[in-house]
């Protein structure tokens, strides 16, 4: 994943219009059911999902300020790490999971590591009952990863391409179907997994053929009735841990050599300085800091960049491409009133 998605924890939510066309294909039981989200977020997509739908919802955010945002949605959520978190298998009506869109090496319950994707759907697709629906946002690609639970362990299957933008960026496909009860799965035949796990590999290679998601439902996906459930939550409170640690006399103590104070220069050079100096000090962060009053009141970093320089040659129909890479030096300043600027 690149650092932009790193740094946001793989949160790609999905938009509340293409949630709006999901809800279309679902149909909710008279009674109560219960549906779980476990990768949330700020809980807008959840909520458009289940809008309408008498039930107990539940959702799972690893980020705490998310989960306060969910939790305005959504009236029973866990701060937490999903893969810490259990249900009692076969307790859940519908499950809608957009998970983070990386590599992770936990392993999942098949004792696999890679995908999230993989790994998230292989601990939660259990809590499904049988007949309950999956809805599953994930990036077209990723198909094959899940294709062996999906192939095993679900029917009447459906793949869509998303619409919007942010879905078209991050090549999202919507995968909906229903969970197979035991004997369903015991009359399978071993050619019938092997058969539907190559069409979601042949689909992953291909996925931006797939149809777009209709805006009118030509099917809908009933979600069986059930009762409230009880999530347990295994994991460490990471949130609260890092707060107690600047109490903690061991942390005190190694302080001083993981965060040492960072060394102060002043005084004027003894000589005036020439680019390559002006340069050096630039990259080093000696220039950092706070400058201007005002509206030119501004942040400013320095930091070097990578560039390569390409130069072609036409010889007698030849074309000869060098590449050639050096370092510059780029300026970040961030103004206090708001604006950003790159200055190369």
């Amino acid at each position: 994943m690149r650092w932009s998605g790193r740094l946001k924890m793989g949160y790609f939510p999905l938009p509340v219009s293409e949630a709006q066309r999901i809800r279309k294909f679902l149909l909710f039981p008279d009674q109560s059911c219960s549906v779980l989200d476990p990768c949330v977020g700020d809980g807008g997509a959840f909520e458009a999902i289940t809008s309408g739908a008498k039930a107990f919802r539940y959702g799972i955010e690893l980020d705490a300020y998310r989960a306060d945002q969910a939790r305005e949605h959504i009236a029973h959520v866990i701060q937490g790490n999903t893969l810490d978190v259990h249900c009692p298998v076969e307790s859940l009506g519908l499950l809608y999971e957009n998970t983070a869109y990386d590599w992770t090496l936990q392993p999942s319950a098949d004792g696999r590591s890679g995908r999230t994707e993989h790994v998230f759907l292989s601990h939660t697709y259990r809590w499904l009952k049988p007949g309950g629906v999956l809805v599953l946002v994930i990036p077209g690609e990723r198909l094959a990863d899940c294709g062996q639970i999906l192939a095993s362990h679900f029917r009447d299957v459906r793949v869509n391409r998303l619409e919007a933008p942010e879905c078209v960026r991050y090549k999202q496909v919507v995968v909906i179907g229903l969970r197979r009860d035991r004997r369903e799965r015991e009359r399978l035949q071993d050619s019938d997994i092997a058969r539907a796990r190559l069409q979601f590999a042949s689909l992953a290679r291909d996925f931006a053929q797939l149809p777009t998601l209709p805006s009118e439902p030509d099917a809908q996906y009933n979600v069986p009735p059930c009762g409230p459930v009880q999530l347990i939550s295994r994991g460490l409170p990471l949130d609260e841990i890092e707060d107690l640690l600047p109490q903690s006399a061991a942390y005190r103590q190694a302080a001083r050599i993981l965060f040492a104070e960072p060394p102060g220069t002043s005084g004027r050079p003894l000589t005036p300085l020439h680019g390559g100096h002006t340069a050096l000090l630039a990259v080093s962060s000696m220039l950092d800091g706070i400058f201007g009053s005002g509206n030119d009141r501004h942040l400013a970093a320095w930091h070097s960049v990578k560039v390569i320089d390409k130069n072609e040659q036409d010889e007698d129909g030849v074309v000869t491409i060098t590449e050639r890479e050096r370092f510059s030096n780029e300026l970040t300043l961030i103004y206090a009133t708001g604006g950003i600027a790159t200055l190369k």
